[in-house]
């Protein structure tokens, strides 16, 4: 049951490829990889598991890799120096591809190495998680950690094609499979109304790691996604609505450390904040709300806050946040299940409430 997408963005355009056991057939990369030099970028998790295999379907090029440790505390500029390491070390030339094989990890840190490689070479996503699959390696968005910010050096840079192949799910741990559900959850919030039901009704088949509900799920995000980055590669509009959540969570990451939280955990969070400031303001109503933050807990994800992160900490994060203007917080809060706006004329003093954790949200 494979499915095929296409992100239409012109000249850059590729296609998505969605199914079970793709990651060993080659003709899915050939007619992707424009030289003879291909270096495979990976991490010790993912390698053991999957490393043979892309070799095998890779068999006819030149191949080298580098292995990466895994977790989001090396998403950084020490690790990636790792990579340009391999290049120049192997003399990798400009018709170069970097074949990303993990989560999101390794295809931000990959795609932006390929971003900032001699100023730009092919890459191919081959993302083994579902929060990769759904998420972060469509639509460009490549880059790093700093300390002091998530992903605040990076880079626009599309892969040449992405191949999801649904079978490395099977190897994901349950915390994980949870954290991409929060992708999957978003897409619904932001856009599609049925699709949120239709997850609602599924939530137990996708944990349980159904094959064709995975497969719709990852289909049916892809494509929302898809389409938005098509009408707004750059987020100069619609697209920063794929940030719903993303503010409150990149703060979460940073104050806590990365990788103690799992992105998608820290989304979901978000996701419950934003719900919640949204319903302060009175563009949304309680039931929304909790219908949110029950699905966003049957997925087994958090929907409150750490604690011990206080509201001016979360101010001061929030301010570095990429997506801020001139300054101003901008947060995507929505309207319904379904809709949402990209806003920063709301009101501090209910963002404050949110922040704090005040009221119950009918006293506020």
């Amino acid at each position: 049951m494979k499915k095929i997408l296409h992100l239409d963005l012109g000249e850059r355009s590729y296609p998505i490829h969605i199914g079970p056991d793709l990651l060993s057939l080659s003709e899915l990369y050939q007619p992707h990889i424009r030289g003879l030099q291909v270096m495979i970028v990976s991490n010790e998790t993912v390698a053991p598991l999957y490393l043979d295999t892309v070799r095998d379907a890779l068999a006819d090029f030149q191949l080298e890799q580098v292995i990466l440790p895994d977790g989001e505390q090396y998403k950084n500029l020490d690790i990636l120096k790792l990579v340009f390491d391999a290049l120049l070390e192997k003399r990798f030339n400009r018709t170069c591809c970097i074949v990303a094989l993990g989560g999101g990890v390794v295809g931000d840190m990959a795609g932006f190495a390929a971003a900032s490689y001699q100023r730009g070479v092919d890459f191919i996503q081959l993302p083994t998680t579902l929060l990769a699959q759904v998420d972060s390696s469509v639509g460009g968005k490549t880059g790093v950690n700093h300390p002091l910010g998530k992903n605040m050096i990076g880079a626009f840079h599309q892969p040449r094609c992405v191949i999801a192949d649904t079978s490395t799910l099977n190897t994901l741990d349950d915390r994980q499979l949870s954290a991409g559900i929060a992708e999957v959850v978003k897409y619904g919030i932001i856009q599609d109304e049925n699709f949120f039901s239709w997850l609602e009704d599924n939530m137990e088949h996708l944990l349980q790691r159904d094959s064709e509900t995975l497969i719709h799920a990852i289909e049916h995000s892809c494509r929302c996604k898809a389409d938005i980055v098509a009408a707004d590669e750059r987020e100069s509009g619609k697209r920063a609505l794929l940030n719903l959540g993303h503010t409150f969570g990149h703060a979460i990451e940073t104050a806590t450390g990365y990788g103690n939280w799992l992105h998608g955990e820290a989304v979901a969070a978000g996701m419950a904040m934003a719900m919640d400031l949204s319903a302060r303001h009175g563009w949304l109503g309680d039931e929304d709300v909790e219908r949110v933050r029950r699905l966003l807990q049957q997925a087994h994800l958090p929907v409150e806050a750490p604690a011990e992160i206080s509201s001016q900490q979360f101010l001061d994060l929030m301010a570095i946040d990429k997506k801020t203007v001139d300054g101003g917080i901008r947060l995507v809060l929505p309207d319904k299940i379904g809709s949402a706006r990209v806003c920063s004329d709301f009101d501090h003093r209910l963002l404050l409430q949110t922040l704090e954790q005040k009221l119950p949200l009918a006293d506020a």
